[in-house]
């Protein structure tokens, strides 16, 4: 998936010291024979380009420290296990994990999860509009993905300070929130440089060489820590870390700080900066929503095929958050996995995910991303429904888990694709603003509706039918959308 990026129709203004590649033609000069040939010519913008692809992925790459161990498979699934239970009420379950007390403590807890990220949703809505707008044309968009990407960081070395009991449980789902919404503000920046490093032709293979990259990632991340920190092999691992009070995930979280930190720095020093431009909405931060409506009306005059992905993609990507997030609570919760269990499971996951996402991106080239997004949430909608009639056994999950997993990348990386399709050119940072704030606009739904189905029924299982619900609305509202490019004035 590494991209082979021709020059772009609309170059960055060329450096100091660059040279533009429309200076004069090249003179025929004679080769070692004495024939007359012409140089190829090396486009310096195009050159720049795929160098830029390796290093805009590798915050793909490191962002699975985020993904896939805090929201997914290692920390939310710590904040979820009996650790932060009463231990009276763990005693007096006496090993038994259908204990009714037990289970509704469990399920207690992933309701104030579940809680926790629906304000981070709110949060996010209210205040990515104006933060993706303000810094639209600012020539500061690596500057902020650098700063965002910083404060996602520093909230994942905060969880070494979560110790596993239940007067914890506060903080950690409090980090997991910061975490989110500071990781939504960065995801603005960094898949607006999208069209910064690819084109029109290649854009859904760069886009799913990203995602791909990011599920390698994972894959990585998670063997580390399962050998070094987790004790795949042996308990405890080779680096000496107890168990006592979850000091090995809370290592492990460290640890991947560390990871997405590292791997966030090559975009940052190796992707160009967007060009400063002379900025009209230096406003307010009142008058900046103001401005945001201009926007909005104006895709509504233009292209509300716009408006309407973004509505649908709003829909069924807050069904991806959800299961992301909840996945491994239900495999803990319901299945019985173990921490190390989840941690096998997960490694599997990326696999399938990243192979099945970086095909994807080649089939979104070939046949556009509307096409991949149907069939991966039709896909999506059937394996989600099915953990609701596959018992208890692992194995069920296993498959239904794996399923899910295989539609999930798929579904992203179109979804990104899709969008720097039809966005205006030179309008990236500000639709991908309206992106991240319609996203989160409704990012309450899947964490809510899980929180709700689990607060009624006690059972932690029944969460998925929110899920499912949330990705069924959001295939249903991709229907009639069209993929045409945007004009705005």
């Amino acid at each position: 998936m590494s991209a082979n990026a021709p020059a772009r129709r609309h170059r960055p203004s060329t450096g100091p010291g660059q040279t533009s590649s429309m200076s004069a033609p090249e003179q025929p000069v004679p080769d070692s024979r004495g024939r007359s040939t012409t140089p190829k010519t090396i486009d310096p913008v195009e050159a720049v380009r795929k160098r830029g692809v390796l290093a805009w992925a590798l915050w793909d790459w490191g962002s699975a420290a985020f993904n896939a161990v805090v929201t997914t498979f290692v920390f939310s699934t710590f904040l979820a296990s009996q650790m932060f239970v009463d231990p009276a009420i763990v005693a007096a379950a006496n090993g038994d994990a259908k204990d009714p007390a037990l289970v509704a403590a469990l399920a207690g807890n992933a309701s104030l999860i579940g809680w926790a990220l629906t304000i981070a949703g709110v949060l996010i809505a209210l205040l990515a509009p104006v933060l993706g707008q303000r810094s639209d044309g600012s020539g500061r968009r690596k500057l902020w993905l650098g700063i965002n990407t910083g404060v996602v960081v520093l909230a994942m070395a905060a969880m070494v300070f979560v110790v596993g009991a239940p007067e914890y449980l506060i903080l950690g789902a409090t980090l997991l929130a910061v975490g989110n919404i500071f990781f939504e503000f960065a995801g603005v920046n960094y898949n607006a440089m999208l069209v910064q490093v690819s084109t029109k032709e290649n854009m859904g293979r760069v886009s799913g060489f990203g995602w791909g990259m990011g599920y390698v990632g994972g894959i990585v991340l998670l063997v580390i820590l399962l050998v070094g920190f987790i004790g795949l092999i042996s308990s405890p691992g080779p680096l000496g870390v107890t168990t006592e009070g979850g000091l090995h995930i809370r290592l492990a979280v460290l640890a991947s700080a560390a990871w997405f930190a590292i791997f966030a720095i090559p975009v940052l020093l190796r992707v160009p900066e967007i060009p400063a431009r002379a900025r009209q909405n230096k406003v307010g931060f009142f008058r900046s929503y103001a401005i945001l409506g201009g926007t909005i009306a104006k895709l509504w005059q233009g292209n509300r095929q716009v408006l309407m992905f973004l509505v649908a993609s709003a829909v069924f990507r807050d069904g991806l958050a959800g299961v992301f997030t909840f996945g491994a609570i239900i495999a803990a919760q319901v299945f019985g996995f173990s921490s190390s269990q989840v941690l096998y499971f997960a490694v599997a996951a990326n696999v399938v995910a990243g192979i099945s996402t970086m095909l994807a991106g080649r089939l979104d080239d070939a046949f556009g991303p509307k096409r991949v997004i149907m069939v991966s949430l039709i896909g999506l909608v059937l394996a989600g429904t099915a953990v609701l009639f596959i018992g208890d056994g692992q194995m069920g999950f296993w498959i239904a888990g794996l399923l899910l997993c295989m539609f999930v990348g798929p579904v992203q990386s179109a979804s990104r694709s899709m969008l720097a399709r039809i966005t205006p050119v030179g309008r990236e940072g500000e639709i991908f603003g309206l992106y991240a704030t319609t996203g989160r606009a409704v990012s309450f739904l899947a964490p809510g509706l899980f929180a709700l189905f689990v607060g009624l029924t006690g059972d932690t299982r029944l969460g998925i039918l929110g899920i499912v619900l949330v990705l069924l609305a959001g295939l249903l509202l991709m229907l009639p959308v069209k993929a045409k490019q945007a004009v705005i004035e």
